[in-house]
């Protein structure tokens, strides 16, 4: 058997690492791994593979930075040849980025079997590039794997067949299992100065939140004021960080927001796990401090999640500076509590690996 994963940015790479060595310790499987280079800079890609042990990938399309078209079609061109010279039994396709949809389009005109995982999330807004992505390629599935009961739902509800849907948990949590030990070997908190005290961690990203002047404005000042409470460490997007220069904003006297580098998966994992609150716009970060116990503000009118803030620890805010400090400080003060979701164990990969080896149904 023939399995074919395509990744191109840094959630992909935390859905592939299990999954990988999952696949690896079945015999008779090869499993081809593809890199677009969607996310092309060491921060961004490479530390990933290295900190979560994926394999070398096997091909690198080097699509790099572009607009959703370009970037797209570029990455259908050069993954085309690839799937007429392995000819894999699968294609795997991961999350909701642009490299998600392009290689779903490739491998269903081409007749190759899709496996999509993290599938069925739905944030219902359609401003947002990831939301395309997602819908078309569930469309284009033959297996869909996905991390909750609600995703199941969503498919459900848009005619997917049963038997085509697989609940096996969700595969982000696989990889924060098994890097636990090594995030709190790290001891990033002590490192970077707040060992022993309350702080916040921050990510912010989306163009709803940093292209628009007004409300990054809106946001920053949020965060400065937080800062007078706790201190506030902020891992910047490489976008994030050109729209910040482009503002010409300046931090007031007395800020102590720290503006920091993009950080390796493993140090802002164990920054994570000590926090007080998290304040976030990314998928990830809402699984993630839901199954730690953190506190999590995200910085969305929606999202695709919606588990996380049911079940978890999770909860939506409005872009505006009111709004996030008033929630802060609510979430910082309400005790701390333990949260358990369904399937969200460590084993989602073991199960995604006995569908496509073995046909196991999970329901």
């Amino acid at each position: 058997m023939i399995l074919l994963s395509v990744v191109g940015a840094r959630p992909n790479f935390m859905k592939l690492a299990p999954l990988a060595r999952a696949l690896g310790r079945r015999p008779g499987v090869r499993h081809v791994i593809v890199h677009t280079g969607q996310h092309y800079d060491a921060e961004m890609s490479d530390t990933f593979f290295a900190e979560l042990g994926i394999p070398r990938p096997d091909h690198n399309l080097g699509v790099g930075s572009a607009s959703h078209a370009a970037q797209t079609a570029a990455i259908m061109i050069g993954f085309e040849p690839v799937c007429l010279d392995v000819k894999p039994d699968a294609v795997l396709v991961y999350g909701d980025v642009n490299s998600t949809v392009a290689a779903a389009l490739v491998a269903a005109k081409l007749g190759i079997r899709i496996g999509h995982v993290e599938a069925g999330l739905r944030s219902r807004d359609w401003t947002m590039p990831e939301e395309i992505n997602r819908v078309v390629t569930d469309r284009l599935a033959d297996l869909l794997f996905t991390p909750s009961r609600d995703a199941n739902a969503n498919l459900r509800a848009e005619g997917v067949p049963d038997e085509r849907v697989h609940f096996v948990g969700n595969i982000m949590i696989d990889s924060l299992v098994v890097s636990l030990e090594a995030a709190r070997t790290l001891a990033a908190p002590r490192r970077h100065g707040v060992e022993g005290r309350p702080y916040v961690l921050v990510t912010l990203h989306r163009p709803g939140n940093v292209d628009a002047p007004d409300t990054l404005c809106e946001l920053l000042d949020a965060l400065t004021a937080l800062s007078a409470d706790a201190p506030v460490l902020f891992p910047v997007h490489p976008r994030t960080r050109a729209r910040i220069r482009d503002l010409g904003w300046e931090a007031p006297a007395g800020n102590s927001v720290r503006f920091l580098d993009p950080l390796p998966y493993l140090e802002l994992l164990s920054l994570e796990m000590a926090a007080g609150l998290v304040v976030t716009d990314s998928g990830g970060l809402q699984e993630e401090s839901s199954y730690l116990g953190v506190p999590c503000l995200t910085v969305r009118p929606s999202t695709e999640r919606p588990v996380t803030c049911t079940e978890g620890t999770n909860r939506l805010v409005a872009a505006r500076r009111d709004a996030l400090l008033a929630a802060a400080r609510e979430a910082v003060a309400a005790p701390r509590r333990r949260v358990t979701i369904e399937r969200w164990d460590g084993h989602a990969a073991d199960r995604i690996a006995d569908v496509l080896v073995d046909g196991a149904r999970f329901s």
